[in-house]
């Protein structure tokens, strides 16, 4: 028998409303915030239903999954104070996968714990953990149903410890060891051999030979190899492939003449190849199922190549054309002709492409969602074209200067989705092109409009306005000053990652405006602002999310005030500083610093204003 609510605070109508189906309507609430906040029966049916949440603060995490107790994915990976204890708390039958990336205070015990108190975990993200080590790999071992494992960067890690996991963890379907530079043909071969089932398969810049390909060749279930920067690896390893891969979807390397047999393949990235005229249309009678391709900075790209490969692979969702500056609009056209069901199109700095080319591709391009044009010689008329791609969600503009805002104005007016906005230099973008994405444009969430030099504090007001964005980078607006970021940070709660690099009229009013409202801030960029002491002093303090600060000639900050600010954080991960100070700071603090696992980057740059 279905349950029914009662809803004693609620109107009487909803009141006769069954659970699955107040169920159904959260599923296309989309402010899950503002439904909670109903009332308690609201709330009640959020945490029954709910399966996934991402944590900012560590302390509510046991509050957290008393309440939501149906979690199967648990996010900790902006928790810049995870540790041990923590992680004891958490315990559920339920729960299906983690991600506890740049946790740098878990160590084996933690991660036993964990692997033993959620027995049907399936999935664990630990990228960029700077102590995970073979003891660390060894307690993931304790988590047999494990299928999704994530390494990326863990420089710790050797043969001996991914030896472990495969050992334990049999039933292993994805491992990504991207960067995990310790790992070599012995550990790779043993995965393979060891893990059935195994899919996924990135080893991207490992000190792998062919020895280690003719092992993966054996492995009959995998789809997908990603393996940039294996330099050791030549054109006869991946003759293995061709001659055994039959099953592989998807493979990423920077080499070619063995790869047309291929004929499952679905994605294919040559990224910095030199190709031969023939290659592209040899691919494209290979490799019909291709759904992505990249050709990013590849020499031997023409208009040629482009209509060989587009003729055959009609299912094309990705491309990447970046850097094939001789490509024209006749490349467009064959694009536009062929691929109808094109989501992504990188073009950065493709300087030949005119207004006609981008006219055929806004004319048919309805589901296109991201779009790359920087660099690219385009204007206001281009931009009235694209603004024909309603779907879009990412649109990249940077350095096109001959844009302004009656073109920014054209993609706002159609563009509801967009989500992402690159406006890196674009210098003719003032403030009525932000009251323009203000009123249009809702859904954005990262805008970048650093060094558009016309923009004031009128711009920032309209800014404000946008109430789901977490990312803003506006380095270099000389002409704000504190009264637009005061009027700015007010409206930015959710705002996470913040740059105002060289912003020269930035003072400490600014900075306690956004010590007081954007609490969930993890990332900010002050260098060459003219903040003092008890600024920073409150910004290393107060945000207890902040993981990464780059301060680079701060000029009205003493020794003292880096110091004391330092000293203030326990949460701060990343920090970038003027290498003269690393003789000045007391040493114990930098050994600190470094042994909680805080990375400090020393810059010898000399202080240059504009």
């Amino acid at each position: 028998m279905i349950k029914k609510t009662e809803f004693s605070n609620s109107p009487k109508v909803l009141s006769f409303l069954l659970d699955d189906i107040l169920v159904k309507i959260l599923e296309k609430v989309e402010d899950k915030k503002t439904w909670r906040l109903v009332c308690r029966d609201f709330l009640k049916i959020e945490a029954v239903s709910r399966k996934s949440i991402k944590i900012l603060r560590p302390e509510v995490l046991p509050r957290v999954l008393g309440i939501f107790s149906g979690l199967e994915h648990l996010d900790l990976s902006v928790c810049p104070r995870l540790t041990n204890q923590v992680i004891y708390r958490v315990r559920s039958d339920l729960l299906r996968s983690v991600n506890l990336s740049r946790a740098t205070r878990i160590d084996c015990r933690g991660l036993e714990a964990l692997a033993n108190r959620c027995p049907n975990l399936e999935e664990i993200d630990l990228s960029y953990c700077c102590r995970f080590s073979d003891s660390e790999a060894a307690a993931l071992s304790f988590a047999p149903n494990l299928r999704r494992v994530t390494l990326v960067k863990c420089l710790k890690i050797t043969d001996i410890g991914l030896v472990r996991i495969a050992v334990g963890c049999s039933k292993l379907c994805l491992l990504n060891l991207k960067w995990c530079r310790l790992i070599t043909d012995l550990g790779v071969e043993f995965v393979v051999t060891k893990c059935k089932d195994l899919t996924f398969l990135d080893i991207s810049y490992l000190s792998v030979t062919n020895k280690c390909l003719r092992s993966i060749a054996c492995a009959n279930k995998l789809e997908v190899l990603t393996m940039v920067g294996c330099m050791m690896v030549d054109d006869n390893g991946l003759n293995c492939l061709r001659n055994r891969g039959s099953s592989l979807q998807d493979f990423t390397c920077q080499l070619l003449s063995k790869m047309t047999d291929l004929k499952y393949l679905t994605a294919i990235r040559l990224d910095a190849c030199e190709l031969y005229p023939e290659f592209l249309g040899n691919i494209s009678r290979n490799c019909q199922c291709l759904s992505e391709i990249g050709l990013s900075k590849c020499a031997g790209v023409t208009d040629e190549g482009i209509n060989n490969l587009t003729e055959h692979c009609k299912d094309l969702r990705v491309l990447d054309i970046t850097c094939c500056h001789e490509l024209t609009d006749a490349a467009l056209a064959a694009i536009a002709r062929s691929c109808k069901n094109l989501r992504c199109l990188k073009m950065e700095s493709c300087g030949l492409f005119t207004e006609k080319g981008l006219e055929k591709i806004g004319a048919d391009r309805s589901f296109l969602h991201e779009l790359d044009l920087t660099d690219c010689s385009i204007d206001d008329v281009s931009l009235k074209h694209i603004s024909k791609c309603r779907e879009l969600q990412i649109l990249k503009l940077g350095l096109c200067i001959d844009i302004s805002d009656k073109g920014i104005a054209s993609i706002a007016s159609s563009c509801k989705h967009l989500q992402e906005l690159d406006l890196y230099r674009c210098v003719g973008i003032s403030d009525d092109g932000l009251a323009a994405l203000a009123t249009g444009c809702k859904k954005l969430e990262r805008i970048n409009i650093c060094y558009c030099i016309e923009i004031t504090d009128i711009g920032l007001k309209h800014i404000a306005n946008l109430s789901k964005l977490s990312e803003l980078e506006m380095r270099g607006l000389i002409r704000v000053t504190c009264l637009g970021m005061t009027e700015m940070a007010h409206g930015f709660t959710s705002l996470a990652q913040l740059d105002i690099k060289r912003c020269y009229a930035i003072t400490d009013r600014a900075i306690w405006a956004l010590v007081q409202n954007s609490l969930n801030l993890r990332q900010i960029n002050i260098s060459y602002c003219r903040i003092s002491d008890g600024a920073l002093y409150a910004l290393f303090s107060r945000l207890k999310c902040l993981q990464d600060v780059k301060m680079v000639h701060l000029t009205h900050v003493s020794l003292d005030g880096f110091r004391l600010a330092l000293r203030a954080s326990d949460s701060v991960q990343k920090v970038k500083l003027l290498e003269g100070l690393k003789y000045l700071l007391p040493l114990d603090l930098i050994h600190k610093l470094q042994s909680r696992g805080c990375k400090i980057r020393w810059l010898n740059k000399p202080l240059v204003l504009f």
